[in-house]
């Protein structure tokens, strides 16, 4: 028997996709994924899984596209936003045959454009797509309001490598339940729109009016240029094979951004095991982050909610540290990548 094939119409694969494809073609399926160039900024070194084929977009044109997916014969087909017309295309062509699905990570706001797209979604979306695929509550309300209903939305749409971040945790458990390390993580792009100033201004500032022993690591690249401070550390783009070393010796992660659609990094931070600090604009939070419980969720922008919340962290004990760890391992598992791809499977049959 033929095996069924996915097709993915892919933007920025990442290593947290693949994770999730592993987990796909372990149930039989055979996957196959259109994607981007990498991001200059985020040079991952990926080790496709076997069972999975990759093709770059750049080298079909939007018709020599469709005759390749027409070639697969898929069972189903899962584009990546609405931005690539030669995508839209091939969904088009395809959706009276087989699901044809959406995936969106934007929030529901209501402003002019999407009230736009809203109004043209039953002529522009709908004549594409017959599923809409979404990370959470936020992005559903926004499939609600584009036309589709309950019964054609999937949730859960984006999972971490759980194994790997979980793995983590459990190497470390017993060493940070002893001595939770004093240290707060950012890994992210160093762009304004992440709050990384504001994150490194507010970290500063509560040095300076009462020196402690915390320090602030921080794992990324950009075009914002890294401040100079003694307990501010950066560290560069690391590969997500080697954060192992970086997750061992730092305590709680910080995501102070301005505009995050969903932030995937908050569930692998999660399933490794710490408190997690972040903004209202993390679209991830609604699924990871619960006030006092695994961490906190303060109002996006707001430096002296962010002081204050890293304030709580940093007079927080260890053992009231370590139970906020093991809670959000508790929330992690809520999404796996074997979830993720039954989800996807129970579109085929």
């Amino acid at each position: 028997m033929e095996k069924k094939k996915i097709v993915f119409l892919y933007t920025e694969i990442a290593e947290y996709f693949l994770a999730s494809c592993k987990a796909l073609i372990s149930l039989g399926v055979e996957v196959h994924v259109v994607r981007f160039p990498l991001n200059k900024e985020a040079p991952f070194q990926f080790s496709f899984p076997e069972g999975m084929q990759v093709y770059e977009r750049s080298d079909f044109d939007n018709q020599q596209l469709i005759n390749l997916i027409s070639e697969l014969k898929p069972s189903v087909i899962i584009c990546s936003g609405w931005t690539d017309k030669g995508y839209l295309n091939v969904c088009k062509v395809f959706k009276s045959k087989i699901p044809t699905v959406l995936t969106l990570d934007n929030h529901w706001r209501g402003d002019l454009k999407q009230q736009i797209l809203k109004w043209l979604s039953p002529f522009y979306l709908h004549t594409r797509f017959s599923h809409c695929w979404v990370p959470g509550s936020l992005q559903e309300k926004y499939a609600q309001q584009l036309g589709f209903k309950k019964n054609q939305i999937l949730s859960g749409f984006y999972s971490c490598d759980f194994h790997f971040f979980y793995n983590q945790f459990l190497i470390n458990k017993e060493k940070k339940s002893q001595s939770f390390p004093k240290r707060f993580i950012y890994v992210g792009r160093y762009y304004e729109f992440k709050g990384i100033r504001n994150l490194w201004k507010a970290f500063a500032e509560l040095q300076e009016e009462a020196p402690n022993e915390w320090e602030l690591w921080c794992l990324g690249t950009g075009d914002v240029e890294p401040i100079e401070h003694s307990k501010i550390k950066h560290f560069g783009f690391v590969q997500p094979s080697d954060l192992h070393d970086y997750i061992e010796k730092t305590g709680v992660f910080v995501l102070p951004s301005f505009f995050e659609p969903w932030g995937v990094v908050v569930h692998e931070y999660a399933a490794a095991g710490f408190p997690i600090v972040c903004s209202d604009e993390v679209g991830a939070a609604t699924a990871f982050v619960e006030n006092d419980y695994n961490g906190y969720i303060y109002k996006s922008k707001d430096l002296t909610a962010l002081k204050a919340v890293l304030k709580k962290i940093m007079l927080t004990e260890s053992e009231g540290l370590f139970a906020m760890s093991e809670n959000s391992v508790k929330k992690a598992m809520m999404i796996t990548p074997e979830k993720w791809a039954k989800q996807l499977i129970s579109l085929i049959q």
